[in-house]
């Protein structure tokens, strides 16, 4: 498994498992040990996918010891600012039956999220949280946040995918050393992408699935994916993307796929899209 250094001199896989809508404690934990299995070490959640109870169970029996992985979890706006954000890390860490982690995030960057940042830079100086970073930010908001950090953001997990590519806000994060980790690194197999005669073309060149052929063009451009699946088998598929490379000539072609398409929704700068994150909110998850 490839690991990329943080700009605080940690690592962090290149590679991982997103538990966006996941849910039971089977599902979960089939999820995590068959990417476990098969050479994963990063597992990503959050507070709002009220999952986190059942993933701590999946680490805890996964058959690794906790020191072994790489645990993401983040706050939800509706925690935002400093009280607020150090009762939602305590709940968290509850919910997951677990000392520290490896990384928490700021889900999105609305309300009162430098306040957010500050409590995270406690429990950072603590040691409860190993890496901070954000979510969903651009570079006016990265700026704004470095501008009042004591501790730099180490990644920045926006959508990005070979349809929406993120390259002005990845050069401005590369020269401050934070990571792009992609979410819905599979652009949710929409068929712009999963269709596309460019791509199709590429997988059968190198014997590999239209879905291998994105991650890998993920690693090469040097981001971090944590593609989201509860099946076991496409799971491990998933991660079946280490025996071969794309070549210069067509990581271009997987460029040319840029169009500025989100499947997601619209931007997170977009008024509409604050609007309807802010009024979401979740209550905790039961015992």
């Amino acid at each position: 498994m490839k690991q990329y250094t943080l700009n605080n001199g940690s690592s962090i896989p290149s590679l991982g498992l997103g538990m966006w809508q996941l849910e039971g404690q089977a599902a979960c934990a089939a999820a995590i040990t068959a990417a476990v299995s098969c050479g994963c070490r990063l597992i990503d959640t959050a507070a709002a996918y009220l999952n986190e109870r059942a993933v701590g169970a999946g680490v805890r029996a996964c058959g690794l010891p906790r020191e072994a992985l790489f645990l993401t979890s983040k706050v939800w706006v509706q925690d935002a600012g400093y009280e607020q954000t150090k009762g939602a890390i305590g709940r968290t860490l509850d919910r997951l039956n677990m000392d520290y982690l490896d990384l928490y995030l700021i889900h999105w960057p609305y309300g009162d999220y430098l306040g957010s940042w500050r409590a995270m830079e406690e429990y950072h100086a603590q040691g409860v949280l190993k890496n901070l970073g954000v979510c969903n930010c651009s570079v006016e908001k990265l700026e704004t946040l470095m501008a009042a950090a004591a501790v730099m953001p180490v990644v920045n997990q926006v959508e990005c995918h070979p349809l929406l590519q993120q390259r002005a806000l990845h050069r401005f994060m590369r020269r401050h050393g934070i990571l792009l980790e992609a979410w819905s690194p599979l652009a949710h197999a929409h068929p712009a992408l999963f269709q596309s005669p460019r791509i199709k073309t590429l997988a059968g060149h190198y014997g590999k699935t239209v879905a291998q052929i994105v991650l890998r063009w993920h690693i090469q451009e040097g981001h971090i994916a944590i593609p989201t699946s509860h099946r076991p088998a496409r799971i491990r598929s998933n991660f079946d993307i280490w025996d071969f490379t794309l070549s210069e000539a067509d990581m271009d072609v997987m460029r040319t796929l840029e169009c500025g398409k989100r499947v997601s929704g619209e931007s997170p700068e977009d008024p509409r899209t604050e609007a309807a994150i802010t009024s979401c909110r979740f209550e905790d998850e039961s015992e």
